[in-house]
């Protein structure tokens, strides 16, 4: 068994519409109700969430945004590269991992309402992360990237964002 599969069945992770696989960990039980929470939400929110999220060479998680700041934390495996593209055009690129010596950190704040999609760094095989969100993640709160919308939005950055979409 390869350290990608015993991950996935130990973990029990299953395929993550973005790209990836994952299993939520974490929801709190007490929530935050709508009246208290910013514009944009369409409901009551668990203070926070947590998932394991597993890249493999060869995937990424797609270009994508939700409401709420993503915390990333970084396990095992290759560095995650975090591409993120703010309101402004502006695209960062934060290698998370643990060589330190190399600029790598292993832990990133992608903050809400920012487009950002993630792929292994180099030739390794897979990167282990996790990664939490508060308020609580909700699909509700979830927007996948429309390759040519994104384009269209942010045009000198085309070959970024098509290296990170699909279809």
């Amino acid at each position: 068994m390869t350290r990608v599969e015993e991950l996935t069945t130990k973990l029990q992770l299953l395929p993550h519409p973005e790209g990836g696989f994952f299993r939520e960990i974490y929801r709190s039980s007490d929530f935050s109700k709508k009246e208290h929470l910013p514009a944009g939400y369409s409901g009551d929110r668990s203070y926070a969430t947590s998932i394991y999220f597993l890249l493999t060479a060869g995937n990424f998680s797609a270009y994508h945004r939700i409401l709420q700041d993503e915390m990333w934390h970084f396990y095992e495996g290759s560095p995650i590269e975090i591409h993120e593209i703010d309101p402004s055009g502006t695209h960062t690129v934060t290698i998370l991992g643990t060589d330190l010596d190399a600029g790598q950190r292993p832990f990133h704040v992608v903050k809400g309402g920012v487009w950002f999609g993630s792929r292994v760094h180099g030739v390794g095989a897979y990167g282990l992360v996790g990664c939490t969100v508060a308020p609580g993640f909700d699909f509700a709160d979830f927007e996948m990237a429309d390759r040519q919308e994104l384009v269209d939005a942010f045009p000198k950055l085309e070959a970024e964002i098509v290296a990170l979409t699909r279809g």
